[in-house]
């Protein structure tokens, strides 16, 4: 069984080492937190992940595939929320996914079938004749999430994906990511840097100035205090 393998990836910005012999793997089914405070090397690592730019050093293994000589095959295995969003505000939310199923050679009958299904998912079928400019953030979020299930993939990255939501839409869109990997065994590796997003039972990385500091499960890294824990191993204030 094949999930995302991270394999020591080191990568520099001038000066600045922003990620340091960074590794990690994760199975089928994971949800893995990787928890970090902003400039931690999170986004990079999300850059690397995508293709967006190649590692100096290291290498990426997506279901199977090395990312860096089977480029075409990792990518088809990830479906990826980014925290900016880049939705289709004048069109409805059932033309923005038939549009991102087209990029992927999915169309007709298979590619309504999919939309709609991946809406169904994340409680949006109802909403898919509406234009995505009245939606709400939280419910633009979970559009997103089910725009990046379209093509059937076996690892899903969000970054920082509840930026901006209140607190009800954040658990909102928590929950449902949580229930993809448990009932879908999709793997799943949600950037974040705040800790009450962080469920004791998931796999927790947490990430500090391009280094990895600790790697296990949420509950045996904080205890009954992740946040305490997360603060004193990376010396930020509360």
């Amino acid at each position: 069984m094949h999930g995302l393998s991270v394999e020591r990836i080191g990568h520099r910005w001038g000066a600045k080492q922003a990620l340091d012999e960074v590794s990690f793997t994760l199975t089928p089914g994971a949800f893995c937190a990787l928890l970090g405070p902003n400039g931690a090397g999170k986004s990079t690592l999300f850059g690397i992940l995508t293709r967006l730019f190649t590692p100096q050093t290291g290498r990426v293994v997506v279901a199977g595939h090395d990312l860096a000589r089977a480029p075409r095959a990792a990518l088809a295995a990830i479906g990826v929320v980014f925290q900016q969003s880049t939705l289709d505000l004048d069109q409805t939310v059932r033309r923005n996914l038939l549009y991102f199923a087209a990029l992927h050679g999915i169309a007709g009958r298979e590619a309504e079938t999919r939309a709609m299904a991946a809406l169904d998912r994340l409680g949006m079928a109802e909403r898919a004749g509406e234009k995505v400019a009245a939606l709400n953030g939280g419910h633009r979020r979970r559009m997103e999430i089910a725009r990046a299930l379209i093509h059937r993939p076996r690892v899903l990255l969000l970054d920082e994906p509840t930026v901006g939501l209140d607190a009800a839409a954040r658990a909102a869109i928590t929950d449902h990511v949580h229930a993809l990997a448990a009932d879908e065994g999709l793997c799943v590796l949600w950037a974040t840097h705040l800790t009450d997003e962080v469920r004791p039972a998931d796999r927790l990385v947490i990430l500090h100035r391009g280094k990895v500091l600790a790697d296990g499960t949420a509950g045996e890294i904080g205890g009954a205090d992740l946040t305490g824990t997360f603060l004193e191993l990376t010396g930020e204030q509360a």
